[in-house]
Protein backbone atom coordinates (compact mmCIF):
# COMPACT_ATOMS: atom_id res chain seq x y z
CA UNK A 1 0.00 0.00 0.00
CA UNK A 2 1.33 3.12 -1.29
CA UNK A 3 0.52 6.37 1.16
CA UNK A 4 0.25 10.35 -0.13
CA UNK A 5 0.17 14.06 1.21
CA UNK A 6 -1.90 16.15 -0.61
CA UNK A 7 -1.26 19.56 0.86
CA UNK A 8 -3.54 23.09 0.04
CA UNK A 9 -1.37 26.18 1.46
CA UNK A 10 -3.15 29.38 1.39
CA UNK A 11 -3.28 32.97 3.11
CA UNK A 12 -5.65 31.69 5.39
CA UNK A 13 -5.60 27.85 6.16
CA UNK A 14 -3.53 25.02 5.06
CA UNK A 15 -5.22 21.47 4.32
CA UNK A 16 -3.54 18.15 4.38
CA UNK A 17 -5.13 14.94 2.90
CA UNK A 18 -3.40 11.32 3.92
CA UNK A 19 -4.25 9.06 1.45
CA UNK A 20 -4.00 5.49 0.37
CA UNK A 21 -3.00 3.95 -3.42
CA UNK A 22 -7.02 3.40 -4.31
CA UNK A 23 -8.08 7.36 -3.52
CA UNK A 24 -9.07 6.82 0.40
CA UNK A 25 -8.73 9.77 2.52
CA UNK A 26 -7.28 7.98 6.07
CA UNK A 27 -6.54 11.07 7.35
CA UNK A 28 -7.66 15.08 7.34
CA UNK A 29 -5.66 17.82 9.18
CA UNK A 30 -5.86 21.88 8.77
CA UNK A 31 -3.83 24.98 10.34
CA UNK A 32 -3.77 28.56 10.34
CA UNK A 33 -1.91 30.31 6.52
CA UNK A 34 1.20 28.06 5.06
CA UNK A 35 1.95 31.42 2.16
CA UNK A 36 5.73 32.01 3.22
CA UNK A 37 5.51 35.36 1.41
CA UNK A 38 2.96 36.77 3.94
CA UNK A 39 3.57 35.38 7.11
CA UNK A 40 7.70 33.98 6.84
CA UNK A 41 9.27 30.26 6.37
CA UNK A 42 9.26 29.12 9.83
CA UNK A 43 5.22 30.68 10.34
CA UNK A 44 4.64 28.46 7.12
CA UNK A 45 6.90 25.58 8.24
CA UNK A 46 4.89 25.52 11.45
CA UNK A 47 1.38 25.21 9.69
CA UNK A 48 2.78 22.70 7.51
CA UNK A 49 3.55 20.67 10.65
CA UNK A 50 0.41 20.86 12.19
CA UNK A 51 -1.50 19.97 9.45
CA UNK A 52 0.25 16.71 8.70
CA UNK A 53 0.73 15.19 12.04
CA UNK A 54 -3.08 16.16 12.47
CA UNK A 55 -3.73 14.08 9.11
CA UNK A 56 -1.18 11.63 10.39
CA UNK A 57 -2.75 10.83 13.65
CA UNK A 58 -6.10 10.47 12.48
CA UNK A 59 -4.75 8.29 9.95
CA UNK A 60 -2.78 6.00 12.53
CA UNK A 61 -6.40 5.06 13.78
CA UNK A 62 -6.82 3.19 10.68
CA UNK A 63 -3.43 1.74 9.69
CA UNK A 64 -0.06 1.50 11.10
CA UNK A 65 3.53 1.86 9.91
CA UNK A 66 2.92 4.83 7.13
CA UNK A 67 5.57 5.40 4.63
CA UNK A 68 4.84 8.75 2.61
CA UNK A 69 5.92 8.12 -0.85
CA UNK A 70 4.61 10.90 -2.58
CA UNK A 71 3.89 14.30 -1.82
CA UNK A 72 2.13 16.99 -3.57
CA UNK A 73 2.24 20.76 -2.04
CA UNK A 74 -0.23 23.61 -4.21
CA UNK A 75 0.66 26.65 -2.87
CA UNK A 76 -0.80 30.27 -3.02
CA UNK A 77 1.66 32.27 -4.86
CA UNK A 78 3.95 29.46 -5.85
CA UNK A 79 5.50 29.93 -9.28
CA UNK A 80 8.77 31.03 -9.62
CA UNK A 81 11.83 28.60 -9.84
CA UNK A 82 13.35 30.37 -6.16
CA UNK A 83 9.37 29.71 -4.83
CA UNK A 84 9.84 26.32 -5.25
CA UNK A 85 13.76 26.03 -3.70
CA UNK A 86 12.56 27.97 -0.43
CA UNK A 87 9.18 25.48 -0.88
CA UNK A 88 12.00 22.10 -1.20
CA UNK A 89 14.08 23.51 2.10
CA UNK A 90 10.90 23.41 3.85
CA UNK A 91 10.29 20.08 2.77
CA UNK A 92 13.31 18.94 3.96
CA UNK A 93 12.97 20.07 7.25
CA UNK A 94 9.34 18.54 7.70
CA UNK A 95 11.03 15.28 6.69
CA UNK A 96 13.53 16.07 9.26
CA UNK A 97 10.90 16.42 11.81
CA UNK A 98 10.76 14.54 15.11
CA UNK A 99 7.64 15.27 15.87
CA UNK A 100 5.45 13.98 13.26
CA UNK A 101 4.70 10.27 13.62
CA UNK A 102 5.41 8.94 9.98
CA UNK A 103 7.87 8.14 7.85
CA UNK A 104 9.06 9.29 4.71
CA UNK A 105 9.84 7.54 1.40
CA UNK A 106 10.34 10.56 -1.39
CA UNK A 107 12.07 10.12 -4.76
CA UNK A 108 12.42 13.40 -6.60
CA UNK A 109 9.98 12.65 -8.71
CA UNK A 110 7.84 12.30 -6.36
CA UNK A 111 7.71 15.32 -4.90
CA UNK A 112 5.51 18.40 -7.05
CA UNK A 113 4.93 22.09 -6.06
CA UNK A 114 3.04 24.27 -7.98
CA UNK A 115 0.24 26.68 -7.87
CA UNK A 116 -2.96 26.28 -5.81
CA UNK A 117 -4.95 26.66 -8.98
CA UNK A 118 -3.69 23.09 -10.75
CA UNK A 119 -4.89 21.66 -7.40
CA UNK A 120 -8.10 23.11 -7.27
CA UNK A 121 -8.68 21.95 -11.28
CA UNK A 122 -7.82 18.38 -10.32
CA UNK A 123 -9.73 18.27 -6.98
CA UNK A 124 -12.74 19.99 -8.78
CA UNK A 125 -12.73 17.97 -11.94
CA UNK A 126 -11.09 14.58 -11.22
CA UNK A 127 -8.12 14.82 -13.80
CA UNK A 128 -5.56 17.85 -14.44
CA UNK A 129 -7.29 19.01 -17.78
CA UNK A 130 -10.21 22.11 -18.07
CA UNK A 131 -10.15 24.99 -16.83
CA UNK A 132 -10.64 26.51 -12.73
CA UNK A 133 -12.09 29.88 -12.19
CA UNK A 134 -11.65 31.03 -9.14
CA UNK A 135 -13.80 33.58 -7.66
CA UNK A 136 -13.87 34.20 -3.83
CA UNK A 137 -12.52 37.77 -2.47
CA UNK A 138 -9.80 37.82 -5.53
CA UNK A 139 -9.89 36.09 -8.37
CA UNK A 140 -7.66 33.93 -10.67
CA UNK A 141 -8.44 31.57 -13.77
CA UNK A 142 -6.40 29.14 -15.03
CA UNK A 143 -6.50 25.97 -17.57
CA UNK A 144 -4.47 23.20 -18.57
CA UNK A 145 -4.75 21.08 -21.76
CA UNK A 146 -4.47 16.90 -22.42
CA UNK A 147 -0.95 18.23 -23.80
CA UNK A 148 0.10 19.93 -20.83
CA UNK A 149 0.04 23.09 -22.13
CA UNK A 150 -1.13 25.88 -19.59
CA UNK A 151 -2.24 29.14 -19.42
CA UNK A 152 -3.13 31.63 -15.93
CA UNK A 153 -5.50 34.92 -16.41
CA UNK A 154 -6.03 37.15 -13.38
CA UNK A 155 -4.83 36.61 -9.71
CA UNK A 156 -3.29 40.12 -9.78
CA UNK A 157 -4.43 41.21 -6.63
CA UNK A 158 -7.20 43.56 -5.56
CA UNK A 159 -5.28 46.76 -6.94
CA UNK A 160 -4.28 45.68 -10.44
CA UNK A 161 -7.19 42.90 -11.00
CA UNK A 162 -8.99 40.27 -9.06
CA UNK A 163 -12.07 41.54 -11.40
CA UNK A 164 -15.25 40.02 -11.11
CA UNK A 165 -14.52 39.06 -7.34
CA UNK A 166 -15.99 39.39 -4.18
CA UNK A 167 -14.02 42.93 -3.49
CA UNK A 168 -14.60 44.09 -6.76
CA UNK A 169 -18.06 43.81 -6.34
CA UNK A 170 -17.97 45.33 -2.75
CA UNK A 171 -16.22 48.03 -4.02
CA UNK A 172 -18.44 48.46 -7.20
CA UNK A 173 -21.48 48.28 -4.57
CA UNK A 174 -20.16 51.53 -2.33
CA UNK A 175 -19.27 53.16 -5.08
CA UNK A 176 -22.88 53.21 -6.70
CA UNK A 177 -24.48 53.79 -3.44
CA UNK A 178 -22.36 57.38 -3.17
CA UNK A 179 -23.42 57.94 -6.54
CA UNK A 180 -26.58 57.64 -6.11
CA UNK A 181 -26.82 59.51 -3.02
CA UNK A 182 -24.67 61.92 -5.27
CA UNK A 183 -27.69 61.98 -7.72
CA UNK A 184 -25.24 60.43 -10.07
CA UNK A 185 -26.64 57.55 -10.43
CA UNK A 186 -29.79 55.92 -10.17
CA UNK A 187 -31.51 55.43 -6.88
CA UNK A 188 -30.84 52.18 -5.42
CA UNK A 189 -31.66 50.39 -2.27
CA UNK A 190 -28.02 49.46 -1.82
CA UNK A 191 -28.09 52.83 -0.22
CA UNK A 192 -30.51 51.65 2.60
CA UNK A 193 -28.77 48.44 2.40
CA UNK A 194 -25.21 49.45 3.61
CA UNK A 195 -26.69 51.76 6.24
CA UNK A 196 -28.56 48.94 7.67
CA UNK A 197 -25.99 46.50 7.43
CA UNK A 198 -22.90 48.73 8.87
CA UNK A 199 -25.25 50.53 11.58
CA UNK A 200 -24.74 53.73 9.62
CA UNK A 201 -26.58 56.95 10.38
CA UNK A 202 -25.92 58.17 6.82
CA UNK A 203 -24.44 56.72 3.81
CA UNK A 204 -21.55 59.62 4.40
CA UNK A 205 -20.08 57.50 7.39
CA UNK A 206 -18.68 54.91 5.09
CA UNK A 207 -15.85 57.09 4.68
CA UNK A 208 -15.09 56.66 8.64
CA UNK A 209 -15.67 52.41 7.82
CA UNK A 210 -13.22 51.92 4.85
CA UNK A 211 -10.54 54.81 5.29
CA UNK A 212 -10.84 55.44 9.37
CA UNK A 213 -11.00 52.09 10.57
CA UNK A 214 -8.24 50.48 8.75
CA UNK A 215 -10.70 47.75 7.05
CA UNK A 216 -8.48 44.84 4.92
CA UNK A 217 -9.12 43.47 1.72
CA UNK A 218 -11.16 40.52 2.79
CA UNK A 219 -13.55 42.58 5.29
CA UNK A 220 -14.50 44.90 2.41
CA UNK A 221 -15.16 41.86 0.13
CA UNK A 222 -17.48 40.74 2.79
CA UNK A 223 -19.68 43.39 2.33
CA UNK A 224 -20.44 41.53 -1.57
CA UNK A 225 -23.58 39.62 -0.24
CA UNK A 226 -25.43 43.02 0.28
CA UNK A 227 -24.86 43.51 -3.64
CA UNK A 228 -25.38 39.75 -4.13
CA UNK A 229 -29.16 40.41 -2.08
CA UNK A 230 -29.73 43.81 -4.00
CA UNK A 231 -29.37 42.20 -7.12
CA UNK A 232 -31.35 38.92 -6.17
CA UNK A 233 -34.18 41.57 -4.90
CA UNK A 234 -34.50 42.94 -8.49
CA UNK A 235 -32.53 46.06 -8.04
CA UNK A 236 -31.51 47.21 -11.06
CA UNK A 237 -28.19 49.27 -10.41
CA UNK A 238 -27.15 45.93 -8.37
CA UNK A 239 -27.71 43.93 -11.32
CA UNK A 240 -25.55 45.82 -13.58
CA UNK A 241 -22.61 45.35 -11.27
CA UNK A 242 -22.81 41.56 -11.40
CA UNK A 243 -23.88 41.77 -15.09
CA UNK A 244 -20.02 43.75 -15.53
CA UNK A 245 -18.78 40.96 -12.93
CA UNK A 246 -20.17 38.11 -15.19
CA UNK A 247 -18.81 40.06 -18.27
CA UNK A 248 -15.14 40.09 -16.66
CA UNK A 249 -15.29 36.15 -15.86
CA UNK A 250 -16.81 35.12 -19.29
CA UNK A 251 -13.74 37.50 -20.70
CA UNK A 252 -11.30 36.18 -18.60
CA UNK A 253 -12.56 32.45 -18.96
CA UNK A 254 -12.89 32.51 -22.50
CA UNK A 255 -9.22 33.85 -22.73
CA UNK A 256 -7.65 30.91 -21.11
CA UNK A 257 -9.86 28.36 -22.93
CA UNK A 258 -8.79 30.02 -26.30
CA UNK A 259 -5.44 29.59 -25.25
CA UNK A 260 -5.09 26.04 -24.69
CA UNK A 261 -8.74 24.45 -26.13
CA UNK A 262 -9.59 24.49 -29.99
CA UNK A 263 -13.24 25.80 -30.80
CA UNK A 264 -15.24 22.38 -30.95
CA UNK A 265 -13.49 21.29 -27.44
CA UNK A 266 -15.29 19.43 -25.02
CA UNK A 267 -13.82 20.70 -21.83
CA UNK A 268 -15.18 21.36 -17.90
CA UNK A 269 -15.06 24.52 -16.01
CA UNK A 270 -14.67 24.00 -12.22
CA UNK A 271 -16.36 26.98 -10.57
CA UNK A 272 -14.42 27.46 -7.33
CA UNK A 273 -14.97 30.10 -3.92
CA UNK A 274 -17.73 31.42 -2.73
CA UNK A 275 -18.64 33.96 -4.96
CA UNK A 276 -20.33 31.80 -7.29
CA UNK A 277 -22.85 30.75 -4.59
CA UNK A 278 -24.42 34.10 -4.46
CA UNK A 279 -28.04 34.38 -4.61
CA UNK A 280 -28.51 36.40 -7.83
CA UNK A 281 -27.64 33.72 -10.00
CA UNK A 282 -23.85 34.63 -10.76
CA UNK A 283 -22.95 30.64 -11.81
CA UNK A 284 -25.92 30.30 -14.14
CA UNK A 285 -25.47 33.49 -15.59
CA UNK A 286 -21.99 32.45 -16.56
CA UNK A 287 -22.68 29.07 -17.75
CA UNK A 288 -25.47 30.58 -19.92
CA UNK A 289 -22.87 33.07 -21.53
CA UNK A 290 -20.09 30.57 -21.36
CA UNK A 291 -22.28 27.71 -23.54
CA UNK A 292 -22.86 30.57 -26.39
CA UNK A 293 -18.87 30.65 -26.81
CA UNK A 294 -18.11 26.95 -26.56
CA UNK A 295 -21.43 24.79 -26.66
CA UNK A 296 -19.61 21.47 -25.51
CA UNK A 297 -18.59 23.10 -22.11
CA UNK A 298 -19.63 21.49 -18.96
CA UNK A 299 -19.72 24.59 -15.97
CA UNK A 300 -19.38 22.50 -12.49
CA UNK A 301 -19.32 22.61 -8.91
CA UNK A 302 -15.72 21.21 -7.51
CA UNK A 303 -16.62 17.50 -6.71
CA UNK A 304 -13.61 17.57 -3.90
CA UNK A 305 -11.21 19.98 -2.60
CA UNK A 306 -8.20 20.89 -3.40
CA UNK A 307 -6.49 19.15 -1.01
CA UNK A 308 -7.75 16.04 -2.40
CA UNK A 309 -6.71 17.06 -6.04
CA UNK A 310 -3.19 17.55 -4.08
CA UNK A 311 -3.20 14.24 -3.27
CA UNK A 312 -4.30 12.74 -6.49
CA UNK A 313 -1.45 14.70 -8.01
CA UNK A 314 1.10 12.94 -5.94
CA UNK A 315 -0.73 9.83 -6.71
CA UNK A 316 0.02 9.88 -10.33
CA UNK A 317 3.41 10.70 -9.42
CA UNK A 318 4.26 7.22 -8.84
CA UNK A 319 2.83 6.03 -12.27
CA UNK A 320 3.27 9.32 -14.51
CA UNK A 321 6.56 11.15 -13.71
CA UNK A 322 5.06 14.08 -16.30
CA UNK A 323 2.42 15.33 -14.03
CA UNK A 324 3.40 19.01 -14.31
Amino acid sequence: MSYVLGIDGGGSKTVCVLMDDIHQVLGRGQAGASNYQSIGQAAALKSLETAIDAAAKEALKLTNNIKITAVCLGLAGVGRAEDIDIMKNILQKLINSQYLPIKWDLHPSNIIICNDAFIALMGGVGHPVGIVAALGTGSIFFGRNSQGETKRVGGWGYILGDEGSGYQIAVAGMQAALKAYDGREKHTRLIDDFKQHLGLASIEDLIAVIYRRGWGVKQIAGLAPIVDLAAASGDEVANNIIDHAVKELVTATSTVAEAIFPPDAVFEIVTTGSVWRAKCQIHQRFTASMIKFFPQVQVMFPQHEPAYGAGLLALQSLTDKQVI
